[in-house]
């Protein structure tokens, strides 16, 4: 068994402030600033965090860089995954995000090497995962499924 699909999606930073954010970055990478989005509250989207429902939020920001995409999100609330990372970390490296076709065998994967799912949500037909890897690889990996497979 493996992770699944090693397919990289995403590199994501937390950050304070995300117009400054948007606008640093997209001086630096030479590029106009992306729309900023606000997710959907976490009672919208199935939302949990750490086996609880969450109601928090994120504003995000997607910058397309080639094969992957740069994340930038700022936390509204304090319930989350994206909290958590900016609490612990300041702005910094968020996590690494994959594609998988199957997110129940690749949350077992990660289980049993100890990267344990903190945050999850429905995103569209899909979902997606946070899993806590800070003290096995150093940082947090976001699953991505395309079509939602139960985790149950």
């Amino acid at each position: 068994m493996s992770l699944g699909n090693k397919k990289l999606a995403q590199v994501a930073i937390v950050v304070k402030d995300m117009e400054l954010a948007v606008q640093r970055w997209a001086a630096v990478l030479g590029v106009d600033p992306p729309n900023i989005i606000v997710t959907d509250p976490g009672s919208e989207v199935n939302g949990t965090y750490r086996g609880k429902p969450t109601n928090d939020r994120a504003k995000l920001a997607f910058f397309d860089i080639g094969c992957v995409q740069l994340e930038l999100i700022e936390p509204i609330g304090k319930d989350s995954a994206w909290y958590e990372g900016y609490d612990k970390r300041g702005e910094s490296l968020h996590h690494i995000a994959f594609w998988t076709d199957d997110m129940r065998q690749s949350k077992t994967f990660l289980d049993e090497h100890g990267v344990t799912m903190i945050q999850r949500g429905d995103m569209g037909d899909g979902q997606y995962a946070y899993f806590d890897g800070q003290e096995q690889i150093g940082t947090m990996i976001e699953l991505l499924e395309q079509k939602r497979t139960p985790l149950a």
